[in-house]
């Protein structure tokens, strides 16, 4: 049983002929016999003013509310507004809010495939989605059951996409300003920073607002995440369509741009101008990399393990066999991550961070003792060769807890699985 129902009459509007309104009559009343009493969500989508629909001529209408209708549409909510697209993102949000993944549309048939992608476009893998055809007569005729009238073109996608991308543009940022945290030890022939969780419009409470990460088991769809570095782009001057993220495998692989892309990899290097590089965190470690002299650049994602194989290290010997870079030049800057305060691991996992370091575990003998995972990327970059004057990981909020710190950003531990993510990232200017 669907825990949403949602009933399609964007810009629709029926014939005058009584026959009709009893037909749109005949499918509500059906829809609040089997629905209301189990559906937590029943939604009618409606235009917001006449003509505003997209392509279809015989849709340039409202929907007639007369002969019992108003009433009917009083025992359901409405959406309306002249975007399909604003429609249901607000009803998305609806739904999130009552934690629903089943979802029933009922639609016109020759809508179906233009509501399936706008849907494609805001949510993901998270909803499960049922489709039911709206038995209507539209003005004049009965609906032509072809492929013609159901099929979605090119360019219809490309004004699909448009006009969310438009929508999302115009959402106001949640959770206060964007906000940047960079590096004084970074030369300015590079555009670095850190994210925080300010900022953004992904409105999931473990995800607001400035999550830079989706997934297929997450409800923050893609075009959320691509509107939010659309801004980060715009705020720190980077072209957020020359952007590549690591591919997190939490192991030691590093992808040297220019060569064959790896299936996964927890490190990337680069000497190209304009193409930004960026590492995710919400707990692990998010490293940042920049000679100046040679001009390169590298990121990491660091989390547990990364950091016992020694993903920092590999990512510095990458930059010195590819650019030529010296371990005196380079300098390493870690970003926000958990702290020893937060972050236990069994005892047999914490017993390689106390061989590396005891400095590293805190009450070893328990079950489950803390371990630091800062202070052993600190040890590993300055065994490895790198200047400890050229490692920044104690200044300014680069060193709070992500775990301890919920206004500022992310945490897997804090926030379990539906947690959002925030990055480090670097650029050499063009």
């Amino acid at each position: 049983m669907a825990e949403a129902v949602l009933i399609d009459l964007f810009g629709l509007k029926l014939n005058s002929q009584k026959s009709y309104h009893q037909t749109l009559l005949k499918t509500l009343n059906a829809v609040q016999h089997h629905h209301a009493a189990k559906a937590k969500f029943l939604c009618i989508i409606r235009c917001g003013n006449i003509g505003c629909e997209r392509d279809s001529d015989h849709d340039n209408y409202e929907v007639e509310t007369s002969n019992g209708l108003s009433t009917l549409f009083r025992e359901f909510e409405t959406v309306s507004n002249p975007s399909m697209a604003a429609c249901l993102y607000t009803i998305k949000q609806k739904i999130d809010e009552k934690n629903l993944s089943s979802i029933k549309v009922i639609v016109p048939m020759h809508r179906k495939n233009l509501m399936k992608a706008f849907i494609d476009q805001l949510f993901t893998d998270v909803y499960n989605f049922e489709f039911e055809d709206l038995q209507v007569t539209l003005r004049g005729s009965l609906l032509k059951q072809s492929t013609e009238i159901d099929k979605i073109t090119a360019q219809e996608l490309e004004e699909i996409q448009n006009e969310v991308e438009t929508y999302l543009r115009s959402l106001p940022a949640l959770k206060g300003e964007l906000t940047i945290i960079t590096s004084p030890l970074i030369s300015d022939i590079f555009i670095h920073g850190f994210t925080t969780r300010t900022g953004g419009i992904s409105y999931i409470p473990t995800l607001s607002s400035f999550n830079l990460f989706s997934s297929s088991k997450r409800r923050d769809p893609k075009v959320v995440v691509q509107e939010n570095l659309r801004r980060l782009g715009t705020a720190a001057g980077f072209d957020a369509k020359k952007f590549y993220r690591i591919k997190t495998d939490h192991a030691n692989d590093v992808w040297v741009m220019g060569r064959k892309e790896p299936e996964s990899y927890d490190g990337i290097t680069t000497n190209q101008r304009g193409v930004t590089i960026a590492a995710l965190g919400a707990d692990c470690i998010p490293i940042v990399f920049a000679d100046p002299v040679k001009k390169a650049c590298g990121v990491a994602h660091s989390g547990w393990k990364g950091t016992l194989l020694g993903v920092a290290m590999a990512t510095v010997n990458a930059m010195i066999a590819e650019y030529g870079c010296s371990l005196d030049d380079i300098i390493v800057v870690l970003g926000p991550s958990v702290g020893p305060c937060c972050f236990t691991l069994p005892r047999d996992s914490a017993a390689a961070f106390h061989n590396l370091d005891p400095a590293c575990v805190r009450l070893f003998d328990s079950p489950d003792p803390y371990v630091d995972i800062r202070k052993a990327t600190r040890i590993l970059l300055e065994r490895g060769g790198i200047l400890p004057q050229n490692i920044q990981d104690q200044q300014q909020d680069l060193s709070l807890c992500t775990s301890c710190h919920p206004e500022k950003f992310f945490s897997h531990v804090r926030d379990g699985l539906n947690f959002g993510t925030q990055i480090g990232f670097i650029s050499i200017r063009e």
